[in-house]
């Protein structure tokens, strides 16, 4: 059965992104700050990064099989020109399916959900990822399925710097308080990988 996991680069006070809706150039300095290189399934984008986030990132990237993220992070990405950097199918959250974008991209693999929300999104990507990763969000898609019991596993790129205010990776949580554990701990050159795996009962 397929691991279900969110992963995303935060600020040390909790955001992952700014109250202006920016904040990347810090949250993602890391990507290019080592001597590694590390390719993405978009030949347009590919990391260097220190040794530790190097078998990090390969470790994630051979993991995802599917996708599930919100229709918010699809517009501001432009869907990522229709092929997202991990190479997977990708399940988009969302109300209505933007259909000028579909007819731009026919051969994109995004499936546009929008009937059972995230669960419904996280079932269909699970079809998909077989006994590898499914990862979700982040933003409030990740807080309804952590809400709903579906996410097994917490990554987080832990930068840092402080951004004051903005986006918390979980959007707003329905069900609190949660008890993650203690985490394991690699870490890189201007980011700490925290991985929480998150245990029912």
């Amino acid at each position: 059965m397929a691991t279900v996991r969110t992963q995303a680069s935060m600020s040390l006070d909790g955001f992952i992104e700014d109250s202006s809706g920016g904040g990347f150039d810090q949250l993602f300095a890391w990507h290019n700050n080592g001597d590694i290189e590390i390719p993405s399934a978009d030949p347009r984008l590919t990391f260097h990064v220190s040794q530790a986030s190097a078998d990090y990132l390969r470790e994630s990237f051979g993991a995802y099989r599917a996708l599930v993220v919100g229709r918010r992070q699809f517009d501001f990405t432009n869907g990522w020109g229709g092929r997202h950097p991990m190479g997977a199918p990708v399940f988009v959250v969302t109300h209505t399916v933007p259909a000028e974008w579909v007819k731009a991209h026919p051969d994109a693999p995004f499936t546009f959900v929008t009937d059972g929300g995230v669960p419904s999104a996280v079932q269909q990507a699970k079809a998909i990822a077989g006994d590898k990763c499914v990862a979700i969000g982040p933003g409030q898609v990740t807080g309804e399925a952590l809400d709903a019991g579906l996410l097994d596993e917490v990554r987080i790129d832990l930068v840092p710097v402080l951004l004051g205010a903005g986006k918390p990776l979980f959007g707003t949580l329905g069900k609190v308080p949660v008890a993650l554990g203690s985490p394991q701990v690699i870490g890189g050159k201007g980011v700490t990988h925290l991985i929480y795996r998150l245990t029912s009962g």
